[in-house]
């Protein structure tokens, strides 16, 4: 469900509507908490439930017992998730880096001591993992409490968190779906693999195959993740080709990563299955396993990087129905078919999964193809002031900014000896507030001569500022901005309404 923040967060953070952050950070927080709560009666009950289900009682109490000790951990990761979208956002990596070292480096020792030393055993390590979880809470809290770099982002907890609920949800619901749809795929397949003839071997080989993958997931999970916070942060900013460009970018590394891997993989096919158990049965077997499993590691490269752009989108109804479409509507079917049917056993159920996989990857290759830039563009800033009542009018001043943008960018390619130079500073970061009025911010028109010195006047500044906001440009067309002439009318304009509000 933190997912929707790459969408809110990051688009937000390109706009520099930069109070969204915290706002939309506490609304996920809360959310996500309040989801824990019937989620949490379904732990609390996991003993019963276990023991309807025909299990071991003795292994249904110890269950039971170890789940129930690790419910605080999982109000820790609900605050701690959107944590990490809000920092990620801003692409604020490093806190994020040493406090994920940090909280490994903690929780080693304060686990072995739990488990071995307290002579709680497993109860221990549950109790481990709720100190780590929060350790690392409260490490990126008190980052944003005490530095600076997080002061223009993290607002005071307001009436706006509950409002954001709904705005929230819209992308929380199908960005947890996106996510389960998957894993749910994959924890069948091992609860099939049970039906199988020798279940121990076959639920044995994919599990060990699943851990694999699992690992190596995170590498392509961590480039989805750099290409949902440049995509999201540059269409928040309406820089639709920037956006476009960092999908380039993110394919390109995602191709990398995905042959290096694999290949790294297939050669040490050999060596994995000792890594994992000592049966030579299961080892074997894993070897066989591992040419379908370089096929996995290529397309998860894909389908990560594909996922992290369609949440930079906000694309995640859409990443939903692809998803449940390829795993359960072919993937699922296909295993079923060749494992029980052809007789594949355990790599007829790996097969079907990794057809679903690469249904999924095309299907997201052909959307992202297919995406309209410009359009994402603008679809991102109606999200951003979806509900604001001043977003008709900063919609306004910033077809303005724009127009003065476009002077800029044509001026370049004009040769006029009587125009050198065209000075629009910093046009993108023109603010957008949701409940104050509009400011133009640092935007000055001008051009060499006489009038340099009106540069170092405020009032100067001050006056053009006031002339944009007053439409002043209104008479002159978009056309006029192509135009050498059309250009010399709109510094005119400027110089002329500087002149008036000089000293």
């Amino acid at each position: 469900m933190a997912g929707a923040l790459e969408t809110l967060c990051g688009q937000a953070y390109g706009a520099e509507q930069f109070h969204v952050l915290g706002t939309q950070t506490q609304t996920a927080i809360f959310c996500l908490n309040f989801c824990c709560l019937p989620l949490c009666l379904l732990w609390l009950n996991v003993e019963k439930l276990l023991i309807v289900t025909g299990q071991d009682p003795s292994i249904s109490h110890a269950a039971g017992k170890f789940v129930k000790l690790l419910i605080p951990s999982f109000f820790a990761s609900a605050t701690l998730q959107p944590l990490i979208r809000f920092f990620q956002m801003q692409s604020l990596v490093g806190p994020l880096l040493v406090s994920s070292i940090g909280t490994l480096l903690f929780h080693i020792p304060i686990c072995w001591i739990l488990v071995f030393k307290s002579g709680l055993g497993n109860l221990g390590a549950a109790l481990a993992m709720n100190i780590s979880y929060w350790v690392n809470v409260v490490f990126l809290m008190l980052y944003i409490k005490f530095l600076s770099v997080c002061k223009t982002t993290w607002v005071p907890i307001s009436t706006k968190v509950f409002s954001g609920v709904g705005h929230f949800l819209r992308l929380a619901v199908p960005s947890a779906l996106m996510v389960c749809l998957g894993w749910w795929s994959f924890e069948l397949m091992v609860l099939l693999s049970g039906l199988l003839p020798n279940p121990k071997l076959e639920t044995s080989v994919l599990s060990v195959c699943l851990s694999i993958i699992g690992t190596l997931f995170t590498i392509p999970s961590g480039l989805g993740a750099a290409g949902s916070t440049r995509v999201s942060n540059e269409l928040g900013a309406r820089n639709p080709r920037a956006a476009q460009l960092a999908v380039y970018a993110t394919m390109i590394i995602s191709i990398a990563e995905a042959s290096i891997v694999s290949t790294s993989l297939f050669v040490g096919r050999h060596v994995l299955g000792h890594i994992f158990s000592n049966d030579k049965e299961v080892r074997d077997y894993v070897t066989r396993m591992v040419p379908l499993v370089c096929l996995s590691v290529i397309l998860d490269s894909f389908q990560g990087a594909l996922s992290g752009i369609a949440r930079g989108c906000g694309w995640q109804n859409i990443g939903a129905f692809v998803n449940f479409g390829a795993y359960y509507f072919c993937g699922i079917p296909i295993a079923l078919i060749l494992s029980f049917k052809v007789k594949m056993k355990g790599m007829g159920l790996w097969i079907g999964i990794q057809s679903g996989a690469f249904v999924q990857t095309l299907l997201l290759t052909i959307i992202t193809i297919c995406i309209n830039w410009e359009r994402q563009a603008r679809k991102a800033r109606e999200r951003i002031f979806e509900g604001s009542s001043s977003a008709d009018s900063d919609e306004d001043h910033y077809n303005t900014a724009r127009g003065v943008q476009k002077v800029l960018s044509n001026y370049k390619d004009l040769q006029d000896n009587e125009i050198n130079k065209l000075t629009v500073a910093h046009a993108r970061k023109i603010q957008h507030f949701r409940s104050q009025p509009f400011h133009v911010a640092e935007v000055f028109m001008g051009a060499p001569g006489k009038y340099m010195e009106l540069k170092e006047s405020i009032k100067s500044f001050q006056g053009v500022q006031q002339g944009v906001l007053d439409g002043k440009y209104d008479d002159l067309s978009e056309q006029s901005f192509y135009t050498v002439g059309g250009i010399k009318a709109v510094i005119a304009k400027a110089e002329k309404i500087a002149r008036e509000s000089a000293p």
